[in-house]
């Protein structure tokens, strides 16, 4: 089977920390051996490379897990930073479930050293970055350090809480400066919204003369948000949509390589591999390219070199839906192969209430339906007809959009097997499907005209 999208074999990708030298992006992350589920085996970081994200070359376990005994029982997420010309220096959260059940502290800091960027040598725990007092020792991880140009320092932050009942909404994150990377001054909350339950994978990045805080949100909607300000020092700023995709992508940081920003995180697998099933932690990495719109917001896009794999192109004949309180649809493909891409030029008609993409269609016209609620500024997905009540567990993939009548977009969708991503103007809905009722790709539209130009279907080369 020809799969487009990165998960090691036999394996599932966790949370990713990359790092990008001389045009290659080193993708340290975690693996979990569903043994008996999600994070039963203790793991470490381990590492691939690559350059196109289309090839992959593998170099094992980077940084070993410890022992039941040792603090890094599990290595949880950190980041790299490069601290002298031929040194890098990688922090880490040593987690220990059995010290949790124990009452101990279980998630410290920790610290290793790199030459190469492969091999590490451990250094222990970062015993001046420890949990301070007012904060949960069961919930310090996921640090991130970024240089601080205005003060000449630099900004370590970690996502914490208050201790205390896991449902308060004391989740934030908390930041150390340093000189010299050696010396850490602890200073108090970085950002604490008062929002979350608990914050992972913070991130902070700079474009022109915005920065940018990405996290990972634990309890509100479970997925990637961001908040930009001039300033490292804030106020941080909500935009209007402050996320990048839905539910079903989650705990992504980004790398560049000077030319492309990219976004690494993963599409979870669901419960007993079922449309009906809960989330679950880990699954699929998927990147996608973060760009700076003209009013400074973020948006996403497939990356080039992914949509160029899909090299045997089928032009489709252009394709015009007009209907008067009805819905409609037509079929493009009859058989779109399990890994593929569509391209096409989408303009909506003044007064449109929607209209679907239907993806692994039948005769019956089951299918799974990204659908555009233009009435409600909406994007969904779902199966479809959702009979006997419910067909799929969609909670979470929404995401708002606002498309003006008269207008060209340019749609983009990439199929890899069970995983689904679709982009429209700077917007992304990821998803994971399993139970495929057929093999047609079609469109539909609700009470209007939808237009469709330069329809590429694409497959990859065998």
């Amino acid at each position: 089977m020809y799969k487009i999208f990165y998960q090691p074999d036999g394996h599932w990708f966790g949370d990713c920390m990359p790092y990008c030298k001389d045009g290659v992006f080193y993708l340290y992350h975690q693996r979990d051996t569903r043994n008996p589920g999600p994070m039963g085996e203790p793991f470490g970081w381990s590492l691939c490379t690559t350059k196109d994200f289309l090839h992959y070359e593998e170099h094992g376990t980077s940084i070993e897990h410890g022992s039941n005994d040792d603090q890094d029982q599990y290595i949880y997420a950190g980041s790299v930073y490069q601290t002298s010309e031929d040194t890098y220096t990688a922090f880490y959260t040593g987690a220990n479930k059995i010290f949790k059940k124990k009452g101990i502290p279980s998630q410290k800091l920790m610290q290793a050293t790199s030459q190469d960027l492969i091999h590490w040598e451990k250094n222990g725990n970062a015993d001046q970055i420890v949990p301070q007092e007012g904060y949960d020792v069961f919930a310090w991880r996921d640090p991130f350090i970024v240089w601080n140009d205005e003060k000449e320092e630099y900004l370590l932050v970690l996502g914490a809480r208050a201790p205390g009942d896991n449902r308060k909404r004391t989740g934030r994150l908390v930041s150390f400066t340093s000189k010299d990377m050696t010396k850490w001054t602890f200073q108090g909350d970085f950002w604490y919204p008062g929002l979350f339950t608990m914050i992972e994978m913070p991130e902070l990045f700079k474009i022109g003369e915005w920065w940018y805080l990405i996290v990972s949100e634990f309890s509100d909607k479970n997925k990637m948000i961001y908040r930009m300000s001039r300033s490292l020092d804030g106020p941080w700023l909500a935009p209007e949509d402050d996320a990048f995709d839905g539910r079903a992508y989650y705990a992504g940081r980004t790398a560049t390589d000077g030319d492309r920003r990219v976004l690494f995180g993963w599409v979870p697998t669901k419960e007993n591999n079922d449309d009906l099933g809960n989330y679950e932690w880990g699954g699929t990495f998927v990147p996608q390219e973060v760009y700076q719109r003209t009013d400074n917001t973020l948006g996403v896009k497939p990356l080039k070199s992914v949509l160029d794999a899909f090299c045997i192109k089928t032009p489709l004949a252009d394709a015009q839906l007009q209907t008067v309180d009805s819905h409609q649809v037509q079929v493009l493909a009859e058989d779109t192969s399990t890994c593929f891409s569509i391209e096409a030029t989408v303009n909506i008609a003044p007064g449109t209430r929607g209209f679907s993409v239907f993806l692994y269609g039948n005769e019956l016209e089951e299918a799974y339906e990204y659908r555009f609620a233009l009435n409600e500024k909406r994007l969904t997905f779902d199966k479809t007809p959702n009979w006997p009540w419910f067909q799929y567990m969609d909670k979470g993939l929404e995401r708002p959009i606002n498309l003006q009548e008269k207008t060209d977009y340019s749609l983009q969708l990439v199929v890899d097997d069970d995983i689904a991503v679709l982009y429209i103007n700077g917007t992304a809905l990821s998803v994971r499907m399993y139970q495929k009722p057929g093999t047609k790709l079609s469109i539909g539209v609700t009470d209007g005209k939808l237009s469709l130009s330069n329809i590429t279907l694409a497959t990859l080369a065998k």
